[in-house]
């Protein structure tokens, strides 16, 4: 499956709120909820520094701003798009919140759970599935992740 035109411009938005987690020292990861028409109705990025909050990963933030958006936690119809491969708990989230759809861009080679490492959101014993396309804007959004941890990498090895 190819990303399409629309994939292509989410995408956008979503590095866009990527580059707002970096300038607030939180690794760039940024995450858009489309509802069924073609609509952004959530946007998020990773908070987990400004929040001290483990869970304000881009997704759950997204995910929750969609869920109060529409007044249900079932995002039925609506597609995820976000600019790494969803860890664990984030894949979880995609599965339980009825996401239709689950657009990511870089993989994720250390905690990636929609193909990489594991593929939870493919999961057959849960009970919903999404349809996936990874590595739309691959190199974009891989190259934001990689320019803002390989200094915080360098400063920890030191």
């Amino acid at each position: 499956m190819l990303a399409q035109q629309f994939d292509l411009d989410m995408m956008q938005v979503a590095l866009a709120c990527a580059s707002e987690a970096g300038a607030a020292g939180d690794i760039p990861i940024g995450a858009v909820v489309v509802d069924a028409s073609g609509s952004i109705i959530a946007k998020g990025h990773n908070s987990r520094e400004a929040l001290n909050d483990p869970t304000a990963h881009a997704e759950i933030v997204a995910l929750r701003a969609a869920a109060q958006k529409l007044g249900s936690w079932r995002l039925t119809g609506c597609t995820l798009v976000v600019t790494l491969e969803p860890c664990p708990m984030c894949a979880g989230a995609v599965v339980l919140s009825r996401v239709a759809r689950l657009v990511f861009g870089a993989w994720n080679p250390e905690y990636g759970a929609a193909g990489s490492n594991w593929d939870l959101v493919r999961d057959r014993r849960l009970n919903h599935r999404p349809e996936v396309l990874g590595g739309v804007m691959a190199e974009e959004c891989g190259t934001l992740v990689r320019g803002f941890l390989s200094p915080h990498r360098m400063q920890q090895e030191a």
